[in-house]
């Protein structure tokens, strides 16, 4: 197996040189960086990774901590996370905290006694004893698709990406206003989550904007699991007067909101239209196809590793949040005819309501 230093003698160079320019440690004149790279090639050399990382106290490795890595959004997610570290020369380390503040932040305690060199953690409903460790180890880390208000000095304590959710939302409510509905249920995911919070703000704001008061009877959180879909669907329909739309806020809550109309015997959308805030590969599967707020997922993930690199390359630079736009899928789920050249425009948002929708940002 060839070593640095068979690299070295058949480039000409120290093995000084050539640990600089695998490392990037200090500038190598281009013709020295090529003949490294030949030899480099020409032998097959492999680096030692191990012993790399005692020179730069780096392992080149990242750590993602995501709940419900099999749910397909989750799993988009990781992939561009995956796609984006490995095209930065970064291995990816994964757990799974399963939602649970206690699993999570053990799990990302091991991540980091692995010396990875930064995080990318997608945090819990009741994240507090996950940002206190991270905050007092100060780890690099990049908070994913949920946001905290967590700050320091009165500036943010994490870089974060995320989706717009409130805005979206609104969007979503808006155009089955515009379809003549005025009993809108909501599906609303676990409380405590951001992600949460600002899609229930967005459906109120949709709402408000067509004119309609606030029910909180048809408001019914299915807890951004399938199981607890089906339970507040079932809860929904059980009103004395049920809702004749229902938007469901994530595509696990969608599988069982499907289960629970089933079990009532009602056709979507005739008996009751049906939208989902996210989009899924199978969606436009159903019969009939699922209207949807689709999520740029793989983009937050690759964006993700992107926003860590610069926190490892600047460590002093300032925190930011980073949101990505969605877009409005519309198929026919939501009573549109099949071959309908445009969705209703939905009325706009009242200045009031518009005016709480841009300050619900963090």
């Amino acid at each position: 197996m060839a070593t640095m230093a068979d690299v070295a003698r058949l480039a000409g160079v120290s093995a000084a040189t050539v640990s600089h320019v695998m490392n990037g440690t200090r500038p190598v004149l281009p013709h020295t960086r090529q003949a490294v790279l030949d030899a480099i090639d020409e032998l097959g050399y492999t680096p030692n990774g191990l012993a790399r990382s005692l020179v730069t106290a780096r392992t080149r490795s990242i750590g993602l901590a995501v709940s419900a890595i099999s749910n397909p959004y989750f799993t988009e997610i990781l992939q561009g996370v995956e796609a984006s570290a490995l095209e930065h020369g970064y291995s990816l380390l994964i757990a799974d905290p399963h939602d649970d503040p206690e699993h999570e932040r053990k799990a990302v305690q091991l991540l980091h006694e692995r010396r990875v060199d930064g995080l990318v953690v997608a945090p819990s409903a009741d994240a507090d004893g996950l940002l206190a460790y991270l905050g007092r180890h100060a780890v690099p880390t990049v908070l994913l698709d949920r946001t905290v208000d967590a700050v320091a000095d009165g500036m943010p304590r994490f870089d974060q990406v995320c989706a717009e959710n409130a805005e979206p939302m609104a969007e979503l409510v808006g155009h089955l206003t515009g379809l003549g509905h005025r009993r809108i249920g909501l599906v609303a995911g676990l409380p405590g989550l951001s992600t949460t919070e600002e899609r229930v703000s967005g459906y109120r704001h949709g709402l408000a904007g067509a004119g309609l008061p606030y029910d909180e009877r048809l408001l019914v959180h299915g807890d951004s699991a399938t199981a607890g879909g089906e339970r507040a669907t079932a809860t929904l329909l059980s009103l004395a007067t049920p809702p004749t739309a229902l938007v469901t806020a994530n595509n696990a809550m969608t599988i069982g909101a499907l289960r629970a109309l089933r079990e009532q015997g009602l056709s979507v959308p005739d008996d009751i239209a049906l939208c989902s805030f996210d989009d899924f590969a199978w969606a436009d599967l159903f019969s009939p196809r699922l209207t949807a707020i689709a999520q740029p997922s793989r983009e937050m993930g690759a964006r993700a590793v992107q926003v860590l690199l610069d926190r490892l390359a600047d460590p002093d630079r300032p925190a930011r949040t980073v949101r990505l736009g969605c877009s409005f899928v519309h198929r026919t789920s939501c009573g549109c005819a099949e071959d309908s050249p445009a969705r209703p425009t939905p009325p706009a948002p009242a200045p009031a309501a518009r005016a709480l929708l841009e300050g619900n940002r963090p």
